[in-house]
Order: C-alpha cells, then structure tokens, then sequence
C-alpha cells in the first residue's frame, strides 16, 4: 500500500482532511476503525453557532464538505444573534445523527484518488526525523509521502461513570492503543484532556407539554452558498427546561462520586463546555440552569440533553432529571459519561498544522487539544491541503487570524 497522503481516523477532521488531499489530486487513503461511522456526532448532533457557523462556511468557501453535508441533513435551521448586526449573524442545524454519517460516506466513496480501509493503527513509521509509513493491528504495512493524524477521543481514552471507568474511544467502541507511544518515542509531547456528553433520552417518555418549544426558522438561510436544494428533511422542533433546585441537591449529594471532583480525573478540559456538576459547583448562588432537549434523528425517539452534560454516577443521573417536571418518568438510553484521552501540545507544531519535529506528519481535531465538529472541520481541511502541498510543491497555505475563524484555531 503506497499513498501520497495517509489521514488516520474519519471523524470531521480526518473526513474533511481525505477529500481536500484527493481532490487537490494526491493518491488519498482514509484508515478508520469503523467506516459506518464517519464523521460521527459523538456530542450534539448540530453543527454552527456562535463563531462555530462561521468557521463551517469558510470551511465551504475553501471547498470541504462539512456545510454541504449538513444542509442536507439538517432538521431545524436557526440563525442566531439576529438581534445584533449581520456580521455575528451565527447558522446553527440541528443534525440527523445517521443521516450525517451515510451523506459523508457516500461523498467519501465517491471522492477521485480516495480509498478507504477499516483497521486500527498500530504505530508510525518514521526515519531520519521524518514519516514514512505506518502498520495497523491487521498486520498492514502502509508507506506514505505524508501522515494527518486526526484521531480524536480514541487514543487510550478512558471513560467514566461515576467510579466505573472503561476503555473505549467513545461509548461502545474501542480506544486505540501504541499509537501515542510510537509518535512520543520521538520527542513529541503528549499530554491527557477530557471531554463529556450527556445523557440520550427516550421520548415516549417526556412531558412536552411542560417544555417550551423552540422552532426553526423557515426561510432561505442554509449553510454552502453552493448551488443547493435546502430543508430535504422533516423540519423538528427543539424544547427548552430548566433545572431547579431539588435537581441540585441531588447533584451535590452525588458529588463525591463524581470523577471531576474526587480526583479520579486529573486531566483538563475545553472552557465552554462545562457538566452539569461544574456549574453548580461554579455558580452556587443560580437556582436554574437552562436545558435543550434536541432531536437525535428525523425518525428516532432518541433525544439530546443540551446543557447536562454529566460523568456523575447512573442513580444520580436520572433521580436528578426526575426532579424536572417534564422528565418526572424519564427513560433514558444511556448515561452521559466523561471521557479522557491523549492530545499533542499543539505548540509543536507550524501553522500548517504539520509537526516541527517529524516532518510530513501533521494533526489536526481533538488530538491538538481543541473541541467541536467545526474546529475540528476546519483544522482537517488546512491539514489535507497542506499535506498535498508537501507531497507536491507549492507554497504552504495558512489562513491568518484577520483572515479567518479557522485562522484563529
């Protein structure tokens, strides 16, 4: 297997990252652990909002994916900050979670120059400081003009539940194991950062009537300023709670088996996305916290908890939700849980996003310790074109940070 760019992993960085290299003409391989999961939404199933829905049409302008693909998948479109003027104007799609994986992967397999392969890799290849292929757990051996690593949540990541911890990438899928050690092994410094989702719930079991609707807007606003149709799905509505204080309580009695407080977590983690458990322990004097309750899929029961994102045990989980009047008999599909797992620092690397210490390896997405689809989106774009770039000339293409949200990142 020779290929003048690798990408390891198809989440939004890896996805967006495969399609720039193939497209600009490089003989393109996207490696993935599974590939009925591309470009996954682990978190909330919506991509946009503020300075995020900005970054997704520069990602557009540039020529990726990401806004095409949401347009086509999306169930509720807003445009937020219209009380402001247009220049913070922010699209935001609520997503179908699954429909946004098949749109991806039938871009994927019908992309020139790309090939895909589903296996896990082992290890890196490099010589003389520089990377030259690497070998997967099938007993694969790949040589590469040039690496992107975009691996998000996988690398020896760990998950929690209250004192239950378990391996895995994300929930039921195995983490990735000696590929950290193979990249560290050459000076490149790596370091632990956590992230969280909440729990998913069933919603036969929810009382709408005691939830305030939140529709999406209905007009021409989309995401790609390219040439599309818009609105392909069932347009849904969102709802909005709120937590109280009987919720609190629980929460605080649940708080010495939290992993964020009673130290089996060590790691840091992404400002803006605080658990539930950290914001009433950060602002103690609040009474409520607002909640979302949004749609997973145009056909699926299964509904997103936007704003009680937890890693506190299952019990005290769903005696806290039980204390909002609408979910008073709640059914949930699973626990929110918090993951931990490896990142790279990401002053080690150039602003083409490729390392200062093994050349033609570059990262982009979770791994250079940011969160979020967009970020990830955009970094994976830089990253493919860039890798293409040094596999066949051409000056590097970075965007500065007067010139671009991704410029920013």
């Amino acid at each position: 297997f020779k290929y003048d760019v690798i990408v390891i992993g198809a989440g939004h960085a890896g996805c967006e990252a495969a399609t720039a290299a193939a497209n600009l003409g490089s003989k393109t391989c996207l490696i993935t652990m599974d590939m009925n999961k591309t470009a996954q939404m682990s978190g909330n199933p919506a991509i946009g909002g503020i300075a995020k829905g900005q970054i997704v049409r520069e990602i557009d302008a540039l020529g990726g994916q990401t806004g095409l693909i949401t347009d086509k998948t999306t169930l509720q479109f807003r445009m937020l900050n219209r009380s402001k003027g247009p220049a913070v104007w922010s699209p935001r799609a609520q997503c179908d979670r699954n429909k946004f994986i098949w749109a991806w992967r039938e871009v994927l397999e019908n992309t020139p120059n790309l090939h895909l392969w589903q296996d896990t890799v082992r290890n890196i290849v490099v010589e003389n400081d520089e990377v030259i292929g690497l070998t997967t757990l099938w007993g694969g051996t790949f040589r590469a003009k040039t690496i992107v690593l975009t691996t998000g949540t996988f690398l020896n990541g760990l998950m929690h539940v209250g004192k239950t911890m378990l391996s895995g990438g994300r929930m039921a899928e195995p983490a990735s194991y000696q590929l950290t050690e193979s990249i560290t092994q050459h000076g490149i410094r790596s370091g632990r950062m956590k992230t969280g989702t909440p729990v998913r719930i069933d919603g036969r079991s929810v009382r709408y009537d005691l939830m305030t609707l939140q529709e999406g807007d209905n007009d021409f606003h989309k995401f790609s300023y390219m040439d599309t149709d818009i609105r392909h799905l069932k347009k849904l509505p969102c709802w909005i709670c709120f937590t109280n204080e009987e919720v609190h309580h629980i929460l605080h009695e649940g708080l010495p088996d939290s992993p964020l407080f009673n130290g089996q977590i060590q790691s840091i983690g992404p400002r803006y996305c605080p658990s539930i458990e950290t914001k009433i322990v950060t602002f103690p004097d609040k009474e409520q916290h607002q909640l979302f309750l949004e749609p997973e899929g145009e056909t699926t029961q299964e509904l997103y908890l936007n704003g009680f994102s937890s890693s506190l045990p299952l019990g005290i989980q769903i005696a806290a939700l039980k204390k909002i009047p609408a979910f008073k008999d709640i059914v949930i599909y699973r626990p929110g849980y918090a993951i931990e797992y490896d990142y790279f620092d990401p002053t080690q690397l150039q602003h083409t996003l490729e390392s200062k210490i093994i050349k033609n390896l570059f990262f982009a997405g979770q791994v250079n310790g940011t969160t979020g689809y967009e970020e990830a989106a955009g970094q994976g774009l830089i990253a493919g074109i860039n890798a293409h770039i040094n596999c066949h000339g051409g000056k590097p293409f970075t965007l500065a940070r007067n010139e671009a949200y991704i410029g920013v990142l």
